[in-house]
């Protein structure tokens, strides 16, 4: 009987799993499908405005150094102002290099004296000479005589001269146009021509003002080789042939197609553009980056960018070309790279490895993705593969401006848009075609 009980129980107990596992089943089956954002990926050309930390610095910095010794007699500037090229920043106590000058003046005086003198006995040594009244000896003696007196005549000239431009440098002046620093030596100090007592103070020229920024090695070489290949331009059709022109290498920052902003600490744009003067010919080992080097023009002497301040900086005027883009949100980033969950027609969740930029709150897409898919937008953690979603239609565009095109750039007819197209290159297609042999030699292997 006990057996038969225990038979009897183990079936009971086996028949309730099955039908608990069975509610389970019917509960999922019947549970609706989740509702997820859904965004279509879109295709349209894109302005590439990545943002780069920077630092400004002045177009020149130099040290205000004396050239002569002495007592410190006046500091004639306020510090921190802006001056102008010739202006009196010091004095230096001038009265000894007064009496130097006089003294140099005096010894010119007397070597002129003695230059007559000398002309004089050597004109009539000549004449003597000539009826063979005086020696060949005499006549030398007196020649000899009348040209060192001519020597030393130059010599005190050279002397005067020096005294000069020491009794000038008395006076420091502004070599430049520019804002003057703290003074470095207090008036009534001894200061001298060398060490550190001869720095009085410095110097920034802030018109043009330089920035200084590094672009990342791989963001370069794309720009440069998708130059190059045509997924990336630099501005529009006619402002591409503009910028290929021998006319674009004399234009200022404000007629270029590509330029560079500098963004303040107070989330204004300053309203100068910067002009691209410079980027390093090799890539730095330990940063992985490009040096590059902005010029903005400063013509009202604004203090909106000061030398030392850290800003950041956007490049303007570079276009991705038929670019594949989604929203930020709508990848979602792995150990193992990018996912997109792609909704195919059945409203069925597939992952799918995507590979892509990010720039500002939107990916462009190098590979994965094609236009007109449909995405997850958000939420992706709480999605999975192969799952069933009903898709709720999120809008997902982005608005671009047209660039302006500088007047200067309009080509009056077809033959001379063929012949700017093809004068000089711009330093992004000559940094691709650098990069060229290395590439067609890895190819190679």
């Amino acid at each position: 009987m006990k057996r038969m009980f225990s038979s009897a129980a183990f079936l009971a107990c086996g028949l309730c799993v099955l039908l608990t596992a069975c509610n389970k089943k019917s509960e999922q089956a019947s549970m609706p499908a989740p509702v997820v954002s859904a965004v279509t990926v879109i295709q349209k050309d894109l302005p590439w405005e990545i943002e780069y930390p920077a630092q400004v610095a002045g177009s020149l910095e130099i040290q205000i150094r004396a050239q002569v010794g002495g007592i410190l007699e006046a500091r004639l500037y306020n510090e921190g102002e802006y001056v102008t090229e010739g202006t009196q920043l010091f004095q230096i106590d001038d009265k000894e290099y007064k009496v130097a000058l006089e003294k140099a003046r005096g010894a010119l005086a007397q070597a002129e004296a003695e230059e007559k003198r000398t002309q004089r006995t050597y004109k009539r040594m000549k004449s003597l000479r000539a009826d063979n009244a005086v020696s060949q000896q005499d006549y030398d003696n007196a020649l000899s005589a009348y040209e060192s007196a001519q020597a030393n005549v130059q010599v005190a000239k050279a002397g005067v001269s020096d005294a000069e431009i020491n009794l000038g440098y008395t006076k420091v002046t502004a070599p430049i146009s520019g804002i003057a620093g703290k003074e470095a030596q207090s008036v009534g100090s001894l200061i001298s021509a060398s060490g550190e007592s001869g720095l009085l103070t410095t110097m920034v020229q802030i018109d043009p003002l330089y920035v200084n920024f590094s672009m990342p090695g791989r963001q370069f070489e794309k720009l440069a080789s998708g130059y190059l290949s045509g997924q990336i331009s630099l501005g529009s059709e006619e402002q591409q042939i503009y910028l290929n022109s021998e006319e674009y290498r004399n234009v200022s920052a404000k007629e270029a197609p590509v330029y560079v902003e500098a963004l303040l600490a107070n989330g204004k744009t300053y309203p100068e553009r910067g002009k691209i003067i410079f980027f390093d010919s090799s890539e730095n080992a330990q940063t992985s980056s490009l040096a590059m080097k902005a010029s903005f023009p400063n013509p009202k002497h604004s203090r909106a960018l000061m030398p030392g301040q850290f800003v950041r900086v956007r490049l303007v005027g570079a276009i991705y070309k038929n670019a594949v883009l989604v929203p930020s949100s709508a990848l979602l980033n792995t150990s193992n790279g990018l996912v997109a969950y792609v909704i195919d027609a059945n409203n069925t969740v597939a992952a799918r490895s995507v590979q892509a930029e990010l720039q500002d709150n939107i990916y462009i897409v190098t590979d994965g993705l094609k236009a007109g898919e449909r995405i997850v937008g958000e939420g992706l953690i709480k999605v999975r593969p192969g799952q069933q979603v009903q898709p709720q239609p999120k809008a997902f565009d982005v608005n671009v401006e047209e660039p302006q095109v500088p007047a200067a750039s309009a080509a009056d007819t077809t033959a001379q848009q063929a012949a700017a197209a093809q004068q000089g290159t711009d330093v992004f297609e000559q940094a691709a075609a650098d990069k060229q042999p290395s590439a067609e030699a890895s190819a190679g292997k």
